[in-house]
């Protein structure tokens, strides 16, 4: 018997007859654990890109919850368990002073675009996961492709292997990283030092987003490299600010408060929690007032209630924000909190699961005609509050987006969708305009116009049902509005380093920007 025939005998012989299509998704959809859904399309990606892509693109409201939040929290947290083989670059400590050499072996396509890095360090609201979250890169850069129709030959997901403060898993003896404590800060500022000058050497047309490092680092290495290399953090920040500039209009037309009297109180007070409320000073400025003007608007809590400026000890990225004008005892509770701003928005960005009590959102709702709530932290088990709670609790009222997806709720005869400040809405869109666009840096600018954008993204019925963000159906549509808005201020910031998009209207552009969508 020839090789060609027994080949073929080994495939069953009606396979092209039938839809693998479809035979995949009736596996992934036979496995009820989340967890073992991920590994299945795991499984699936290593054995048959082509086909995962395929399902991916046509499925992607069903395998997005399963790829990204909340599944990936899952797949993160064990994925030392659940390794088969390799799918990113670790870069590990131990490889400091040989990081290009490093990045040079490992079989990039010819073109890398975008690497998602991440060390680990403050996955999702899990904490200091080490070397387990790399899932979070793969996972954002699958997104990507989703989303924005970057090739899958063009990303790189990264994770640098520095150790791990969490000493449970540095005892754990499946534990694929480094078995150590993180370094002191100054190795640390040397490894990203080589490793960023490494990677823009060895791919110099990379753009690097910074995915969950530590409150402090996530804040020090965006701005120790931003000006001079391709690199940005990508934290929730800019979609919160697109999902609340139309939050506040809805608010603001049932009570008819001014948009520039709105107060925010930010229950959270951590890289994301302080990133959001300093991206949001940009709503008030917009409106006319200067920075300090806008800073009052704000609130910001932690675990010691509200924070204050006479507070002893308090870390310096916290201070921004500290109230100078509250001279009274200490408020820790926050139902008191909420009493005494007497805010329009509650923001939680703190991974306390049901931090926002029946007592705290029912004082919102008595304060305000149409509440805005946003309970923001992932994945769902550190939510502040649940969608059927919010609305239950206000009547149906509430004027709501979480980070997490929650399905429609019914109320007294009338459903009711959850808006998402999922920043799949936003990463894609910036990666994609930056990388059409060639540009140099990726300014703050470009990314507010990018939440602009995706804020007038909405279409007529989606504004009819008063949704605060368009529906994820439509990423391709919003992604392209998004790199257009991104790639038109990249230019005003004289770092575009191509004019294609500069000579076309915005009709002929959008119709370039999908013709390079994969």
């Amino acid at each position: 018997m020839s090789v060609a025939v027994m080949i073929h005998a080994s495939i069953p012989p009606h396979i092209t007859e039938t839809d693998h299509v479809q035979r995949s998704l009736v596996q992934l959809r036979s496995k009820s654990d989340g967890l073992e859904q991920y590994i299945f399309l795991n499984g699936l990606k290593e054995r048959d890109p082509s086909l995962f892509y395929k399902i991916l693109l046509s499925n992607m409201m069903e395998l997005i919850p399963i790829l990204y939040t909340p599944t990936v929290g899952d797949a993160c947290t064990y994925y030392s368990q659940i390794w088969r083989h390799p799918e990113g670059l670790y870069i590990s400590i131990k490889y400091k002073g040989h990081i290009r050499q490093i990045l040079r072996q490992y079989p990039a396509g010819a073109n890398p675009r975008i690497a998602v890095v991440t060390d680990g360090s403050r996955i999702l609201g899990l904490g200091d996961l080490g070397a387990n979250g790399l899932p979070i890169s793969i996972g954002k850069l699958d997104l990507y492709i989703a989303g924005a129709g970057i090739r899958p030959s063009s990303v790189i997901p990264i994770c640098l292997d520095v150790g791990t403060n969490t000493q449970r898993i540095i005892d754990d003896p499946l534990y694929i990283g480094v078995r150590q404590k993180r370094p002191a800060d100054p190795e640390m500022d040397e490894f990203m030092e080589e490793f960023m000058s490494a990677v823009s050497e060895v791919f110099p047309e990379l753009l690097v987003q910074f995915e969950d490092f530590s409150t402090d680092n996530a804040f020090k290495y965006l701005d120790h490299f931003r000006s001079r290399y391709r690199v940005f953090n990508d934290d929730v920040s800019a979609v919160v600010l697109s999902g609340f500039l139309n939050a506040a209009r809805i608010s603001s037309a049932a009570s008819g408060i001014p948009l520039n009297e709105h107060k925010i109180l930010f229950f959270g007070a951590g890289s994301s929690g302080i990133g959001v409320a300093k991206q949001l000073v940009s709503f008030f400025t917009e409106l006319g007032m200067n920075a300090d003007e806008a800073k009052k608007h704000i609130y910001t809590v932690d675990s010691k209630g509200l924070i204050t400026a006479d507070r002893k000890g308090l870390q310096e990225h916290k201070k921004f924000f500290a109230r100078t004008d509250y001279e009274g005892p200490a408020l820790t509770n926050l139902a008191d909190i909420v009493k005494y701003v007497q805010p329009t928005a509650l923001l939680g960005l703190s991974t306390i699961g049901g931090a926002f009590t029946e007592e705290v959102v029912k004082l919102m709702a008595a304060m305000n005609k149409r509440p805005i709530i946003f309970p923001l932290s992932n994945p769902v088990s550190k939510c502040e509050l649940s969608f059927k709670d919010a609305i239950n609790w206000t009547n149906g009222r509430v004027v709501f987006a979480s980070g997490s997806p929650y399905k429609p709720v019914v109320h007294e005869g009338t459903t009711y969708e959850a808006g998402q400040g999922n920043n799949m809405y936003m990463f894609p869109g910036i990666g994609l305009g930056a990388i059409l666009s060639k540009s140099e840096h990726i300014t703050d600018a470009m990314v507010e116009k990018a939440a602009i954008a995706l804020s007038t993204s909405l279409n007529e019925e989606e504004n009819s049902h008063e949704l605060v963000y368009p529906r994820l159906e439509r990423i391709r549509d919003i992604s392209a509005q998004i790199a257009l808005a991104v790639a038109r201020q990249a230019h005003k910031d004289g770092v575009e380093n191509n004019s294609v998009l500069r000579n076309l209207n915005d009709y002929d552009a959008l119709r370039h920007i999908k013709g390079k969508m994969w």
